[in-house]
Parts: C-alpha cells; sequence; structure tokens
C-alpha cells in the first residue's frame, strides 16, 4: 500500500524567519524560484523496516558526509554536507536512488522523497534499492564557506554542485549494511532531481558519462533562457479564459496608466491596491505578478480552495454569476482585483505586518533582504545562480503578444536587483552566462542514454524543459520524454498519480524504463574508486556518520501557503 501524502508548495523551511512574503521569498517583487515541492508527511509515522525486517532510523534521521569545499582545489579541505537515507526496500545489488531538493534547506523533505510518496520510493520499492535525499551547497545548513558573501558564493556554480555529486556517490559510506561496498562502479545509482535539480539531472549525466545507470528528471528546466516571460505562458492557456481575458484587459490599462502622465489616475491605481505610498511605478505593477506566480503553487491534488481559483472568482463571479469567455470587462475587474488586495486580505496574507515598500519595493540598498550574508538564506543563494549562469527572469510578454504581467518589468528590473544583492560581484548589471550554461550542459539539445523527461502541460516551467512549446524533441527508448496533464513536478509525487491518469502514465513508463536500464546495466573496473577525504583538521569527521535529527522547521504549509 502506497503512503500517501498531498504536495505542499513550499520552496522554503527553516529560512522563513528571514522571508517577507507568505511563500518564503525575500520580497514581494523576487521572482519565483522553480523548486521542488515539499511532501506533507502523514500525521501517524509506522517503524520503518527493512525488507529483511530490521526496523530501520527515521526518514528524518540526519548524516553528514566530508565534502570537498572546492573541487578545483581540493587542498582547501571539506565542508559539511547533509544528507537523508533509507534501505526500506533494499536488497544486495539493488540501485541507489539519489536526488537533492536543489535550491532549499533539505530539511524535511526526507519523509516524503525516501519514501513511495513519491516516485524515488516508488522506483527504490520495484527495484529493491535504497533511498538518499543530499543538501545541495550553500543551501540549509550545508555550506563550505559559512557566509553568503559575493567572495564566498564562487565556490556556488552549477559545476561545483555536479561535483559534488560524483564526489558523494565514489566517496560516501551509506548507514546500510554493505555501505561501503555500493560505490557507482560496484552498484547501479540513479539520479532522481525535479525543478532545477532535474536539470541538474540532466546537465550532470552530460558532464560525467557513465556515472549514473540512469536519471529521472521532471520539470528539469534544462534551457537557461534570460527573459523568460514564457513562464506565464501556459497559466494564460489552461487558466480559466475569463479570468485571463479581465487580467489581460486590466494589466494593459495599469501599463497604460502608468506610462502616462496622468498623476490623478496613477494615484488612483496605486490606492485601489492599497499601495498608495509606494514610490516606484514598476514595483507596484510588478507586485501584481503575485497573484500569477500563485498558479505554480496548484497540484492535480490541490482542489478549488486555493488563492489562484479565489483570485480568478473574484475577478469573474459576480452576485454569483460566472462571467463569459471574454470576461466582465475593465471596470469590474480592476475594480475587483483592488478589492481583494485590500477588503479581501490578499496584500495582508502576502506581506503580513511589513509595509508595502518593505515587502515590495526593489530600490533600496540599505534593506535586509539585499544585505543579509548570513547562511541558510535559500533566496539569496538561488539568485547568485540566476545572476551568474541561468537567469529565468520572469517578465511581460513581448508588445503584440498577450500578456499577463506588465511590461514594465523587463531583465533591467531585475538584474539591477542582482547589483543591489551583490554589489562587490557586479559594479555594472550582470551578463548573465546563459550561452556558457546551455553550451556545457546542453539545455535543449541534450541526447543521452537513460535519462527519462517527465513534464505537465499546466507547468508554469514547461518552456524551460524538453517539452517547451514548439521544440518538438523526439522520445526515444534511450531519452524518452512524457508529459501529463499536471503542474510543476505533479509527477513525482504518488497521490497526483491517484487522481490524474496522465501523471499515472508517466509514471508506469518511467518505471518501465528503469526496469530496463538497471537490468541491462554492468559493474565496471573504472570510475568508482574511493578518493580519501583531505584532511580538514580536528573538524573531519567520518563519512556518512548521523548527527541528531533537528527540530521540525517551521514550514511555508503552516504559514498557509499554496492553501486556500
Amino acid at each position: 500500500m502506497f503512503r500517501i501524502a498531498v504536495f505542499v508548495a513550499s520552496l522554503l523551511l527553516a529560512d522563513t524567519a528571514r522571508a517577507v512574503t507568505a511563500d518564503g521569498r525575500s520580497h514581494g517583487n523576487m521572482i519565483k524560484p522553480p523548486g521542488v515541492p515539499l511532501i506533507k508527511a502523514d500525521g501517524f509515522q509506522s517503524p520503518i523496516v527493512s525488507r529483511n525486517g530490521t526496523v530501520l532510523p527515521p526518514y528524518n534521521k540526519t548524516y553528514i558526509f566530508d565534502q570537498l569545499i572546492d573541487h578545483n582545489d581540493p587542498s582547501r579541505g571539506t565542508f559539511k554536507q547533509r544528507f537523508w537515507h533509507t534501505y526500506e526496500f533494499y536488497e544486495p545489488g539493488g540501485p541507489i536512488i539519489l536526488m537533492t531538493p536543489g535550491e532549499v534547506n533539505a530539511n524535511g523533505y526526507a519523509d516524503g522523497y525516501l519514501s513511495n510518496r513519491t516516485i524515488n520510493g516508488q522506483i527504490a520499492q520495484q527495484q529493491n534499492g535504497s533511498a538518499i535525499v543530499l543538501e545541495h551547497r550553500f543551501y540549509g545548513l550545508s555550506n563550505p564557506i559559512n557566509d553568503l558573501k559575493s567572495e564566498s558564493l564562487k565556490l556556488h556554480t552549477i559545476q561545483q554542485a555536479i561535483d559534488d555529486l560524483e564526489y558523494f556517490a565514489k566517496n560516501v559510506v551509506l548507514p546500510q549494511p554493505d555501505g561501503d561496498q555500493v560505490t557507482p562502479d560496484k552498484a547501479p545509482w540513479v539520479l532522481v532531481g525535479g525543478s532545477y535539480s532535474g536539470a541538474l539531472t540532466s546537465w550532470a549525466m552530460v558532464n560525467k558519462p557513465g556515472l549514473f545507470a540512469a536519471g529521472y528528471a521532471s520539470s528539469g528546466v534544462v534551457e537557461a533562457i534570460l527573459d523568460f516571460w514564457q513562464y506565464f505562458e501556459p497559466e494564460r492557456e489552461h487558466m480559466p479564459q475569463n479570468c485571463s481575458a479581465d487580467v489581460q484587459t486590466a494589466i494593459a490599462h495599469i501599463d497604460e496608466v502608468f506610462s502616462g502622465r496622468n498623476t490623478t489616475a496613477i494615484q488612483e491605481i496605486k490606492e485601489l491596491f492599497g499601495l498608495g505610498e509606494m514610490t516606484h511605478l514598476d514595483d507596484v505593477a510588478g507586485a501584481l505578478r503575485n497573484n500569477l506566480w500563485d498558479w505554480q503553487s496548484l497540484q492535480p491534488t490541490s482542489g478549488p480552495r486555493t488563492q489562484f481559483y479565489a483570485f480568478c472568482d473574484a475577478l469573474e463571479v459576480k452576485n454569483g454569476v460566472s462571467a463569459p469567455a471574454k470576461g466582465w470587462g475593465l471596470e469590474h475587474a480592476l475594480q475587483a482585483w483592488g478589492d481583494l488586495w485590500t477588503k479581501g486580505g490578499y496584500l495582508q496574507r502576502l506581506c503580513g505586518d511589513t509595509s508595502p515598500e518593505q515587502c515590495l519595493g526593489t530600490y533600496d540598498p540599505d534593506q535586509a533582504y539585499y544585505t543579509d550574508t548570513d547562511i541558510d538564506n535559500n533566496n539569496r543563494s538561488w539568485f547568485w545562480i540566476v545572476c551568474n549562469e541561468v537567469g529565468y527572469l520572469q517578465e511581460g510578454a513581448p508588445k503584440g503578444r498577450p500578456s499577463l504581467v506588465t511590461r514594465l518589468v523587463q531583465p533591467p528590473y531585475d538584474l539591477r536587483q542582482c547589483q543591489l544583492m551583490f554589489p562587490e560581484a557586479f559594479p555594472e548589471p550582470p551578463k548573465v552566462d546563459i550561452r556558457g550554461t546551455n553550451t556545457k550542459y546542453k539545455g535543449w539539445a541534450v541526447r543521452i542514454k537513460n535519462i527519462f523527461f517527465a513534464n505537465g502541460m499546466r507547468d508554469p516551467w514547461r518552456d524551460a524543459t524538453i517539452s517547451a512549446e514548439g521544440l518538438n524533441v523526439a522520445s526515444t527508448p534511450d531519452q524518452p520524454i512524457h508529459i501529463g496533464d499536471g503542474f510543476h513536478c505533479s509527477d513525482l509525487s504518488t497521490a497526483s498519480s491517484l487522481v490524474d491518469p496522465t501523471i499515472l502514465a508517466v509514471q508506469q513508463a518511467a518505471l518501465k524504463s528503469m526496469r530496463t536500464w538497471i537490468a541491462d546495466w554492468k559493474p565496471t573496473t573504472a570510475g568508482g574508486e574511493r578518493r580519501p577525504a583531505p584532511s580538514a583538521g580536528s573538524n573531519s569527521t567520518p563519512q556518512g556518520r548521523p548527527v541528531p535529527a533537528p527540530a521540525k522547521p517551521i514550514s511555508a504549509w503552516s504559514k498557509g501557503a499554496g492553501i486556500a
């Protein structure tokens, strides 16, 4: 029997104390990270028991690994990288299922991603494998350097993260009976990821051929894109059409007024949304993206009582009657949208007790979200990757195309934020090296063996995946590409497959591919040998050493993210 849980659209765990917005971002005009959704644990946890009847540690037991600080200079020593592990389904000869949640504090992900609540556990269960969740460098408590200053973050690159996966696989001693005999030369390793970590699965398999026997990339954003206005396109296509029509009409009007000189009309719109004291009009118009970003929180298991559908209901249901496909028009849509922010409490839920300027403003270089360099700040760590290697800036559509969000927000708006957050690194607007990323790791051009790409038609990140609109990459037995009717990373969840047959079909196809690929895998005599970790002084610890499980962190679920 599958242990079933629901998706929680959370990108934040221990970082919530530093967050301003309810969904865990540092401010309300910060672009939405991709993010692997957290899967909520059952209220009651049965003991974890191995196939031979051994009672195992709980999923959330934390272990540490001595990871290299700098793979280009091993003499710099090691840092403590956290991981979680179970051999619930393992039998000798089975695979090792490795996953990193990517750009997040990984504490809390083990309950879902070590169990058969997810495709990770389904693969482990089918193939008699053990499962690992590994915290990504510079997220949570896995930090090569104990701060997030620009100089330290020079070690925070895609390549260093890929090298971490290799060094971990070749050197970890897993807490299971044969844990020192399952390196990639002796046992098949399967790399699983979603969203950014789904892209990392593809990028690692391109960069380290032969290291992993197989890979599973869910909603993998393999193509780095600077001006990623297409983020909102799957939403525009799949949201209620009356809502889409009215949002487009309202946004076009706001852009027109804000681009003019009628100060009275400008102030009326600002006041309508409770943003009358804000200074910069691009911040005001950009703030309205938050209602559209709520789409990323949706899953097939969400039901109708979500912030996003409450937004559309506010615009489209009048006196108990729903608008026709063309919507109610500008006057009602604009007023209803403003009322949702003020009388309906959306601004309060988004920003809490912080002022609109503090929550939504982006021009003050002294704001804490620009200056705080303490560790466990997922937003800062992710923005470094955004500013240097991937982009993914979520802006208004080009002129001549329908747009759900303001065209006053364009790439320079976000690149200016890179300068404010990392002034030492970017005295001028950064030139994000998306060409280098796509050249080195192949992006949409990836053609490798034994990787399964799973995507969702309703995923706002779809157009950065291998299933991007108009890309038409052929699915092959070596590189299958399957797309269901889900949202972002829906196919990672067992619960989603129980309510959506298209997602079930994706998972069944993946399990079939995994069975074939792992059956074909053969041990090798090269490439998996261990390398002793360099001395790190008195702080050095054995591989796989357990540490006490941390207290359960505050999560975005407890703050109401993604639910009505």
